[in-house]
């Protein structure tokens, strides 16, 4: 591996699901641009020495600021070796736009003067592409920059267009828990204190095949627990129109033993996005586990 000053170290293991990061080399211990480099993390602003492992790849940024990976090897294959396609947003709507105009990497590439290889990095990588670049793709696919950024965030979602032939499909109870992943963000649909039901979202965690989540004492979740609650994730994909929900079902309790509660928080992925105090942990253990999925029928 060799870098320059100005190239981006990115960190990401497709097949451990870990968190990518990127970062820019602000500094070279060798000469012949070999490892290992000083790096400006962009989700910290910190500078560390890095030595990088086999989950690491190396960008050299154009005049555009757009990233070319030195391990490119083949024209249009410019992925690391052994890494799956998982694109960003960008990628996938710029993607999703280009062949629904049917055209070839290479016709986009031209109209928007950039490389066909980069192009296809934008589509098969997570890529943060400059303002300049977003300009020329949106012309070249006849769309807007901010369609290609994802317009529309304080909409509610599913308000593109249904797929032509889609396909809904019952999942299993395997894929529903993969679907639930270890944390995130769902719903919680409880009768509150005053007899009319309410739906919140929660971060939640899972734990020993369980739905844990922190919430105040005095709350409308609070008022769930002793009864049986619904509780329900989902993740809708704008950009291809499909998408997939698992619901859970079962009885809502407090956890009362203190070992098991600074377990849970010692172990939690993030703490509650709304703030304050919320340092009762509530439990759902599913009864009922059931998901399904919108496909396009041909898949």
């Amino acid at each position: 591996m060799r870098a320059q000053r100005g190239d981006h170290v990115v960190i990401e293991s497709p097949s451990t699901g870990a968190a990518r990061r990127e970062g820019e080399i602000v500094g070279l211990r060798h000469a012949d641009g070999t490892p290992p480099y000083d790096v400006r993390w962009s989700d910290t602003d910190e500078v560390t020495l890095v030595f990088p492992g086999p989950d690491a790849h190396v960008l050299h940024l154009d005049a555009d600021g757009n990233g070319l990976p030195v391990e490119a090897g083949v024209e249009g294959h410019p992925s690391p070796p052994g890494a799956a396609a998982d694109p960003g947003d960008i990628g996938r709507r710029v993607g999703v736009e280009r062949r629904r105009r049917g055209l070839t990497l290479e016709e986009t590439a031209g109209r928007a003067r950039m490389s066909p290889a980069y192009l296809a990095y934008l589509e098969e990588r997570p890529a943060d592409p400059s303002h300049a670049t977003l300009t020329r793709l949106a012309g070249a696919l006849g769309t807007t920059v901010s369609a290609l950024r994802g317009a529309g965030g304080n909409q509610p979602p599913g308000q593109g267009r249904a797929l032509l032939h889609p396909q809904l499909r019952d999942l299993a109870p395997e894929e529903c828990r993969s679907l639930l992943s270890t944390h995130g963000v769902g719903r919680i649909a409880v009768r509150g204190t005053d007899g009319r039901p309410a739906v919140v979202p929660v971060n939640y965690d899972v734990s020993d095949g369980a739905i844990v989540f922190r919430t105040a004492p005095d709350s409308v979740v609070a008022a769930g627990a002793g009864t049986e609650v619904a509780f329900e994730v989902d993740r809708l994909d704008e950009a291809m129109s499909q998408g997939w929900s698992v619901l859970v079902v079962g009885p809502a309790s407090m956890v009362t033993d203190t070992d098991v509660m600074r377990r849970l928080a010692r172990h939690a992925h993030s703490t509650p996005w709304a703030g304050g105090e919320r340092d009762m942990w509530m439990s759902l253990r599913p009864t009922s586990l059931t998901g399904r999925r919108i496909t396009p029928a041909d898949e």
